[in-house]
């Protein structure tokens, strides 16, 4: 068995920051030997400029809709966004996949070994049997009128059999957002044993809130544009969260995707309602949407820094898959957030979301997390080992 050494001008190990004179031992598969002293290592060992640290997890991406890069404009309000993405959804097969194949693309070249992706058709599944990245497939359901809950998940359940006919422990059914998913398809969903995970979209925007606080708001025009009759909905009185808790289950890891509006009593009441939540900032899609990030300070003061994880988002809302991009844009906003605790949320954060700890995310031994270098001066992320 050969080996590969590198000393790097700083390592990250998916944790922390190591001493400056380790050197990081792999085989020549990518799989972690051994993290050892600079006297220790022998020779042939490497000198990396920049930083290495392992490879990125993309918490959260749509990838069947990168055929919409560059089409929808930016600044929109997310209902106008979501009105867009729907009237977009006929576009040809080929011209699907083969935008799905240069976004994976484009994923690998900018580091991204692991995907939290969310499916509404089969359009992924080609591509994934390549086994490039590693996916968790989130097959996404809506419906808001209740008479329709069974219809829309026996629907959706199809889709996810086709998937776990080749990814039989990495898929699972989810709901779009709360404002999307009727009381009764939630607990079509919860009552789901085979789902691994929990995702969701959550306060995206104020209309969120609004809407089932007091039933008014944007979201109003949206039910109207699609033909919903809302007269079975009440007003709750109370923000979203409150509306879809219960229907997570408590011991599943459950991630919460975008949270732009989301306020201490909302985190309050999350946190305390579950054993694994997950905080999901994707900055470059909610300032392409909504024009503003979540308040990223209070989701370090409520929870742990080990609940914050990070996304892309689709190119329907964003400009490119890249969570060291991304990680810049909080860094840019929120400047006094060390490096070290962005670059956990990147890798081993991500990876603990995803269910994929024991195999990616960090440089401990027998793991294969793969091996990337930063370089930021040049701008780029550099793969060394996958």
């Amino acid at each position: 068995m050969s080996y590969l050494k590198f000393h790097a001008d700083q390592l990250f190990d998916g944790y922390r920051f190591r001493d400056q004179d380790e050197v990081l031992i792999t085989d020549d598969k990518g799989i972690i030997i051994d993290i050892v002293s600079l006297t220790e290592a022998g020779e042939d060992i490497r000198k990396i400029e920049g930083i290495i640290c392992p490879g990125f997890v993309n918490v959260h991406c749509h990838l069947e809709l990168s055929y919409l890069k560059d089409t929808i404009p930016t600044n929109t309000g997310l209902v106008s966004f979501l009105s867009q993405v729907m009237q977009s959804r006929n576009a040809v097969t080929e011209i699907i996949e083969e935008a799905i194949v240069k976004a994976e693309n484009e994923m690998l070249a900018n580091g991204i070994v692991a995907v939290g992706d969310i499916c509404n058709t089969t359009h992924t599944i080609r591509q994934k049997q390549k086994g490039r990245i590693s996916y968790h497939n989130f097959i996404e359901v809506a419906g808001f009128a209740p008479a329709n809950a069974q219809q829309r998940y026996d629907a959706v359940d199809t889709i996810a059999r086709e998937f776990n006919q080749y990814f039989p422990d990495t898929t699972s059914i989810i709901p779009h957002a709360p404002y999307s998913v009727s009381k009764p398809l939630f607990k079509l969903i919860k009552n789901n044993k085979s789902n691994k995970l929990f995702s969701i979209h959550n306060q995206e925007c104020d209309a969120e809130n609004d809407f089932f606080k007091n039933k008014q708001g944007d979201f109003l025009s949206l039910y109207k544009n699609i033909g919903l009759d809302l007269s079975f909905f009440s007003p709750t009185g109370k923000r979203s969260v409150e509306y879809y808790l219960s229907f997570i289950p408590k011991e599943i890891n459950a991630l919460f995707v975008h949270n732009t509006t989301s306020t201490e009593e909302d985190l309050h009441h999350i946190i305390s309602n579950l054993a694994h939540p997950f905080f999901c900032i994707c900055p470059s899609a909610n300032l392409y949407i909504e024009g503003r990030l979540p308040d990223i300070e209070l989701f370090r003061k409520m929870s742990s820094v080990n609940n914050m994880v990070v996304g892309t988002d689709s190119l329907a809302s964003n400009s490119s898959l890249n969570i060291l991009k991304e990680l810049m844009v909080i860094k840019d906003h929120y400047p006094t957030i060390e490096l070290e605790e962005l670059l956990k949320w990147g890798t081993i954060n991500g990876a603990k979301a995803l269910g994929m700890e024991k195999e990616i995310g960090s440089f401990e031994k027998s793991k294969n997390p793969g091996v990337i270098n930063l370089v930021f001066e040049k701008n780029f992320v550099k793969n060394l080992v996958f």
